[in-house]
């Protein structure tokens, strides 16, 4: 009897207990909700439709359908193909290098220059936009034009160019928004334990392989996170391309999120945004699930 009561009383417990678990995460559960699922789920609704405020017309795959032979979306494809391939790379190893010369400085002069590597990522975008409009001035006031003239290069139009504004943008990622990077790479760098380095001078390494037999391997699952991330970020690029370009010269500059962007608040086809965003979706988890399956294997978290 009294195995029954407080088998009766547990049963009761660990249901309050959920109960107040549920409680708990309610305002994440209703802010996900809100915020994330049922936009989703409009959007998947409406990549369906003809949408219109005061009325949508079910008109199945058609919006798919207008994107798929649609040279402008293909066009977009490639670009973001292009700025990704060009800058996630770059933007590790320079972020890994940064973080390997900080290493060896004193505890207050790291905290120096992560903050000061960091500091561009809290600026405002826009902010940022305009200092770069100045270095790519076309005229012979610009700094760059300025540097390339010292070497006797003619003034470029940067931005304006088919055959430059695309290398641009890329410069701009090149030279800026690392410090996230810095200070991941920094805490993992720090988190690798002294002893692999003790015994690799015991047997004579040098710097380099060091660097290629201990740093690199312990470093691999920051380093496919920080992948992952930045792949992810680049394709989903709009801020640089919207300011610095509008998505010109002859759309050379135009990528994904700024096409769905233009589809949607431009010519108000607000089902075919839909549709076009869906897809960008798929292809990043795409993207993803390739990048976990072949470069993950090893990796232990």
């Amino acid at each position: 009897m009294m195995a029954q009561m407080a088998s009766m009383i547990r049963r009761r417990l660990n249901r309050g207990d959920g109960a107040w678990a549920y409680a708990f995460i309610a305002v994440a559960l209703t802010v996900f909700a809100v915020f994330t699922a049922y936009p989703v789920a409009s959007a998947f609704i409406i990549s369906f439709q003809q949408y219109s405020p005061m009325g949508s017309t079910f008109i199945g795959f058609d919006n798919y359908s207008d994107i798929f032979r649609s040279d402008l979306f293909w066009k977009a494809i490639r670009n973001t193909v292009v700025y990704t391939v060009l800058t996630v790379p770059v933007a590790l190893v320079l972020s890994f290098a940064v973080a390997i010369m900080i290493m060896p400085l004193k505890k207050w002069m790291q905290t120096t220059f992560k903050a000061i590597y960091y500091l561009p990522a809290v600026a405002s975008g826009v902010a940022l936009s305009v200092v770069w409009l100045w270095i790519f001035d076309p005229l012979p006031n610009g700094i760059l034009n300025q540097l390339i003239g010292w070497f006797g290069i003619s003034n470029q139009n940067w931005l304006g160019s088919s055959s430059t504004s695309m290398f641009s943008l890329v410069l701009m990622s090149w030279l800026s928004s690392h410090g996230t990077s810095i200070i991941i790479y920094v805490a993992a760098l720090l988190g690798i334990d002294d002893s692999y380095y003790e015994a690799a001078e015991i047997d004579g390494a040098t710097f380099l392989q060091k660097m290629w037999h201990i740093v690199i391997p312990c470093l691999k699952p920051t380093t496919l996170f920080l992948l992952v991330t930045g792949v992810i970020g680049s394709f989903q690029v709009f801020q640089n391309a919207y300011l610095m370009t509008g998505g010109g010269p002859n759309h050379s500059t135009t990528m994904v999120g700024l096409l769905i962007f233009d589809t949607a608040f431009k010519y108000f086809e607000f089902g075919k945004a839909a549709a076009q965003s869906l897809i960008l979706a798929f292809i990043i988890a795409l993207i993803s699930f390739f990048q976990f399956k072949f470069m993950g294997k090893d990796v232990e978290y």
